[in-house]
């Protein structure tokens, strides 16, 4: 039983970015088809992307962090 669960919990892990992915790119879609803006991150900046394909430069962000599996990761 327990060899059974931890093999459902790993494959509900595996499948999770695919599955998280899908649903962004989902909302995305729907908040750009209902009229409004979507913030996105793209080559370290932030842009607004209007519904109409417009793109307006927010800011500048840094850019991702690596983090190791089982790292302890403290927030500036």
């Amino acid at each position: 039983m327990a060899l059974e669960l931890d093999q459902d919990l790993e494959a509900l892990e595996l499948a999770f970015p695919a599955e998280s992915t899908a649903a962004f790119h989902q909302a995305y879609l729907q908040a750009i088809d209902a009229g409004l803006s979507v913030l996105v991150s793209e080559q370290g900046a932030i842009f607004r992307v209007w519904s109409d394909g417009r793109r307006e430069f927010i800011k500048h962000v840094d850019p991702p962090v690596s983090v190791a599996i089982g790292q302890k990761f403290v927030l500036p």
